[in-house]
C-alpha cells in the first residue's frame, strides 16, 4: 500500500462539539429553578443599571445587540426594577392664560393633584352655573336693584316735573313730538295758535319768547344730565352684580384655593380665575330652556362641558394616581414627532380651524418624564423630525410642543405657543450595532447625550463547568416563557449544540435567545403531535430538519440541476486544472451550501493571470483581493530569477450571478497549479478556504453549510468511502455537522480533511507532495512545485526566443 501524504482526515469526535449529558444533573428542566440575571450579559447589564441610577442628565443608554438576543425585555426589566426605587414624580397640567390665551400656563403639581384639581374646577363651574342664577333671582337682589331703578326713575322725573313747572309759570307749554320737544306760549292754560302770537303785542312776544328760550335752556340742561346719570346707574347696578359675583365666587372658589393653598403656581391661577369669573358672570347667568336643556335637572347638568366653560377647565397632560408605585417606565413603538412631543389638536369651525388650551395632547416624553423612555432607534430615524425633536428637549431639559407644519414653515394657521414643560427623563436607545457606530461618526450629539453603551454579547463562552448547568437553566427558563412543556436532559444537550451550530463556535453558545425560543416552540409542536410528555432529543431534531425543509426549496432546485447534469459536478475521476470549489448561498433567512467547478487554462505570455469574474466585472472587490494575493504568491515562489512569463485565466463555471469572498482562493491556487504541473486533481474532494501570500490557509465562513451541500451531492450519487471536503485548519472548531454527515464519516463513507498550508491541499488532491526547496534552491525532483516550475522556465524560455525574433508576427491570445 501506498504511503498517504498530507493530513489525516479529522475524527468522528472533531466534527461538533463535545456535550453531553454527563455535565447535567437532572431528568429534565421542570427540576430546575428559574434563573436570577443574565447568563452572558454582565457588562451590559452593568451599563443599563449604571444609566438607571446615574444622577447626571446626559447619561442616556444605546443598547447595542442583535435582534433576538433579549435587549427588549432585559432592559424593560432592569428599567422597572430601578424605577421602583424612585419617587413618583409630579403631575403636569395646562390651564387657560386668561391674559394671553395662545400661551396657555403650564403648571407642575404634586403626584396624584392633577385630576383632584380639574375635578374641584369643574365642581366649581357646576357651582357657580346653579348657584349665581339663583343669587341674581334672590328677593334681596331683586329689592336692592328695584331700590336703583327706582332712585334713577324719581331723580329723573322730578327733575323733568321741575322744569315742565317752571315752563308753566312762564306760561310756556312743552309739547312732546315724534320729533322731539316743542315750545309754544300759553293762554288760561291753552297753548296759543299762531295767529293768537302774532296777535300780541311787541313786547309781549319778546318776553313770551325769552320765557321760551329759558325753558328750552333747562330743559337742555335737564336731558344733558340724563347719559351721565345712565351712567351712574349702570356703574351703581355693575357694583351691585360685582358685589354679589364676587360674593358668590368667593364662596365657590374657596374649597379649591384652600386645597390648593401651599402650591403658589395654582393660587396665580386661581385669582386670575376669580377676577373673570366675577367679569364675566354672564356666562353663568344664560338659561338653557325646552329640548335643547337636556333630559336631567339643571343641578345634575354638566355646566363644565359647555363651550363657554372650557377657559376654566385643567387640561390633566401626565397625572400619576396613588396606585402607580415609582417612576414610570414607557416604550414608544412608533415615535412619530406628535407621539414623542405632543401635538395641538385642531376642530373646524364655519370652515375654519381652531384650536384652544385643551386641545393640547401629550408625548411619551411627557408620559415618561421623571423615568424612562424607551425607544427604538431605527424607528425614531425613520420618522421626520423626530431625532431632532428628541436630542432638542434633552439638551434644553424642555418639552416644547409644535407641529410639523411649522417646524418647517409650511402652515400659517394661527396657533398655540404652550409653556415648554420641564424634562427629566433617562432616554434609552435600542438598536443594532451599525446604528450605533454610524451615529457615533455622523452626528457629533449624538456621543454628547448618549454617554453609555450596552452591548449586548451575542455568545457565551464554555469556560468552566458551571457554564452548561446555567445555560440548561436558561433554556428552562426559555420553556416556561414560552408555554412549552419541559425537555429531558438529551433534549437539552441537542438544544445546546445546535446553539454552538448558531453561534458557529464550537467552544462557545449563542445568546440569542429568540431563536432558541423558535425553535422550543417548533419542537414543543413535534412534541404535542406524538403525544410525548417531555419535549426529547429527536423532537427537537426533527424540528430542525423541517426547518431546513421548508426553506429547502432553492436548494432542492440547485441539487435536482446537479444531479440532472445540468450543473456539471465531478465527484469521482481526475482531470488537471478542474476543482470542486464550494460557497454559500444566502437567501433570506436561510443559507445552505453548494459546489461550483472552478477551471484553469495556463499558456506562456506575460505574466497576465486574468480573473473572468473580474473581468466581466460579476466579481467583488474581495474577490478580486483574493486573486492579487493568487498572483503574488506565485510571484515569490516559482521560478524567481526570470520573469513571470505566464497567461492564465480562471473561472467559476456556469457561475452567472455576482461572485464575491476569498474563500474559494486556494481553490484557484491549487487549480492554477494543477494545470501548469499537468498534474491531475481527485474530482472526489471538494475545497473551501483562502490563501496568503505565504501559502497558508485562512479560515473562512459558512463552513458547515459548505460541508454538507457537497456531502448532499455526493450522497445523492452514492458515497464511496473516498469522497471528501478540504477544510482550513482554523476552521475546524466552528464545525457542527448534522446528523447525517456525520454518521457518513464515522462509518468511513465521507472524510473532512483539515489543512494549514497550500501543500496539504496539494497532498491530498494530487497524490503529489508539494516539496519545498533544497539547500541548491530547487524543489524535489518529482514534487508538484518542482514540475510547476519547471513549467514556468520552459515559458520563461519560450517568451526569451520570441523576444530574439522581433520580426516573427505572433499575437498572444
Amino acid at each position: 500500500m501506498p504511503k498517504s501524504i498530507g493530513p489525516e482526515p479529522l475524527s468522528v469526535s472533531r466534527l461538533g462539539p463535545a456535550i453531553s449529558t454527563e455535565a447535567l444533573d437532572f431528568s429534565s428542566t421542570a427540576d430546575l429553578p428559574a434563573t436570577e440575571g443574565w447568563l452572558g450579559q454582565r457588562r451590559a447589564v452593568g451599563a443599563l443599571r449604571m444609566s438607571a441610577s446615574v444622577p447626571y442628565s446626559d447619561f442616556h443608554a444605546f443598547v447595542l445587540g442583535q435582534p433576538g438576543s433579549g435587549r427588549h425585555a432585559i432592559t424593560h426589566s432592569i428599567l422597572a426594577e430601578a424605577a421602583i426605587t424612585k419617587s413618583l414624580p409630579g403631575d403636569w397640567v395646562y390651564v387657560n392664560n386668561f391674559e394671553a390665551p395662545h400661551k396657555p400656563i403650564a403648571i407642575e403639581l404634586p403626584a396624584g393633584s392633577a385630576n383632584k384639581l380639574r375635578k374641584l374646577m369643574e365642581t366649581l363651574v357646576d357651582d357657580l352655573a346653579n348657584q349665581l342664577p339663583a343669587l341674581f333671582e334672590s328677593e334681596d337682589y331683586q329689592s336692592r336693584r328695584r331700590t336703583i331703578e327706582e332712585r334713577y326713575s324719581s331723580e329723573h322725573e322730578a327733575e323733568m316735573a321741575e322744569v315742565f313747572e317752571n315752563a308753566r309759570a312762564r306760561n310756556v307749554a312743552i309739547v312732546r313730538t315724534p320729533m322731539g320737544f316743542s315750545f309754544a306760549g300759553l293762554s288760561d292754560d291753552k297753548v296759543l295758535a299762531q295767529e293768537q302770537y302774532e296777535a300780541l303785542s311787541d313786547k309781549e312776544r319778546e318776553e313770551l319768547d325769552a320765557a321760551i328760550e329759558e325753558t328750552q335752556k333747562h330743559l337742555s340742561e335737564v336731558l344733558k344730565a340724563v347719559p351721565k346719570r345712565e351712567k351712574e346707574h349702570r356703574n351703581q347696578v355693575e357694583q351691585l352684580n360685582y358685589s354679589l359675583a364676587n360674593d358668590g365666587v368667593n364662596d365657590a372658589i374657596a374649597e379649591v384655593t384652600t386645597a390648593f393653598s401651599e402650591h403658589t403656581p395654582v393660587q396665580e391661577f386661581l385669582k386670575a380665575v376669580r377676577i373673570d369669573m366675577i367679569e364675566n358672570a354672564e356666562l353663568f347667568l344664560a338659561r338653557e330652556d325646552g329640548a335643547a336643556a337636556g333630559p336631567f335637572p339643571v343641578a345634575t347638568t354638566k355646566h363644565y362641558a359647555k363651550p363657554q366653560f372650557q377657559r376654566y377647565c385643567v387640561n390633566v397632560m401626565v397625572a400619576n394616581g396613588e396606585e402607580d408605585a415609582g417612576a414610570p417606565v414607557v416604550k414608544e413603538d412608533l415615535p412619530t414627532l406628535a407621539n414623542l412631543i405632543g401635538r395641538i389638536e385642531y376642530a373646524s369651525e364655519m370652515g375654519t380651524l381652531v384650536t384652544n388650551f385643551t386641545m393640547i395632547k401629550p408625548g411619551a416624553l411627557h408620559r415618561a418624564n421623571g423615568g424612562y423612555l424607551v425607544l427604538d432607534v431605527r424607528q425614531v430615524l425613520s420618522e421626520p423630525l423626530s431625532w431632532d425633536a428628541l436630542k432638542r428637549c434633552l439638551r434644553t431639559g424642555e418639552i416644547s410642543i409644535y407641529s410639523p407644519g411649522e417646524r418647517l414653515g409650511m402652515v400659517s394657521t394661527i396657533s398655540l405657543t404652550p409653556d415648554p414643560v420641564s424634562l427629566n427623563v433617562r432616554v434609552i436607545l435600542i438598536g443594532e450595532r451599525p446604528h450605533y457606530y454610524l451615529l457615533s461618526a455622523l452626528d457629533p450629539d449624538f456621543q454628547q447625550l448618549f454617554k453609555l453603551e450596552a452591548d449586548f454579547d451575542d455568545h457565551l463562552d464554555i469556560d468552566d463547568t458551571t457554564v452548561l448547568p446555567e445555560y440548561a437553566t436558561l433554556i428552562s427558563d426559555l420553556a416556561r416563557q414560552a408555554g412549552t412543556r419541559a425537555l429531558d436532559a438529551a433534549a437539552v444537550v441537542r438544544l445546546m449544540n445546535e446553539s454552538t451550530r448558531l453561534c458557529g463556535d464550537v467552544d462557545r453558545l449563542t445568546l440569542n435567545t429568540g431563536s432558541l425560543s423558535d425553535l422550543l416552540r417548533e419542537a414543543e409542536y413535534w412534541a404535542r403531535s406524538s403525544g410525548a410528555d417531555l419535549i426529547g432529543e429527536d423532537n427537537i431534531e426533527q424540528a430542525i430538519f423541517e426547518r431546513e425543509r421548508r426553506a429547502g426549496r432553492l436548494r432542492a432546485l440547485g441539487q435536482e440541476a446537479i444531479q440532472r447534469g445540468t450543473l456539471m459536478i465531478d465527484t469521482d475521476g481526475h482531470r488537471a486544472g478542474q476543482i470542486n470549489a464550494l460557497s454559500v448561498l444566502r437567501v433570506g433567512g436561510t443559507s445552505f451550501g453548494r459546489p461550483s467547478r472552478l477551471t484553469a487554462r495556463t499558456r506562456p505570455g506575460t505574466g497576465k493571470l486574468i480573473d473572468i469574474e473580474r473581468e466581466t466585472e460579476l466579481g467583488g472587490p474581495i474577490h478580486s483581493k483574493g486573486m492579487l494575493i493568487l498572483q503574488g504568491y506565485l510571484a515569490a515562489t516559482y521560478a524567481t530569477r526570470a520573469p513571470m512569463s505566464l497567461w492564465a485565466s480562471l473561472v467559476f463555471e456556469q457561475s452567472y450571478g455576482g461572485v464575491d469572498g476569498d474563500s474559494a482562493s486556494a481553490a484557484e491556487l491549487i487549480a492554477l497549479l494543477s494545470s501548469l504541473a499537468e498534474a491531475p486533481i481527485d474530482q472526489s474532494f471538494a475545497i473551501t478556504g483562502s490563501v496568503n501570500q505565504f501559502g497558508d490557509i485562512q479560515a473562512i465562513g459558512g463552513v458547515n453549510e459548505k460541508i454538507e451541500g457537497f456531502f448532499d451531492v455526493c450522497d445523492e450519487r452514492g458515497l464511496t468511502g473516498r469522497q471528501g471536503v478540504l477544510i482550513p485548519d482554523a476552521n475546524v472548531r466552528n464545525l457542527s455537522l448534522r446528523r447525517r454527515v456525520v454518521d457518513a464519516v464515522d462509518q468511513g463513507r465521507f472524510r473532512i480533511f483539515p489543512m494549514r498550508t497550500v501543500e496539504d491541499g496539494i497532498a491530498i488532491l494530487t497524490g503529489l507532495e508539494a516539496g519545498k526547496r533544497g539547500e541548491d534552491g530547487a524543489f524535489p525532483r518529482h514534487s508538484l512545485n518542482f514540475r510547476v516550475e519547471e513549467r514556468l522556465t520552459e515559458f520563461a524560455e519560450i517568451r526569451r526566443s520570441f523576444a530574439r525574433a522581433p520580426d516573427t508576427n505572433v499575437s498572444e491570445s
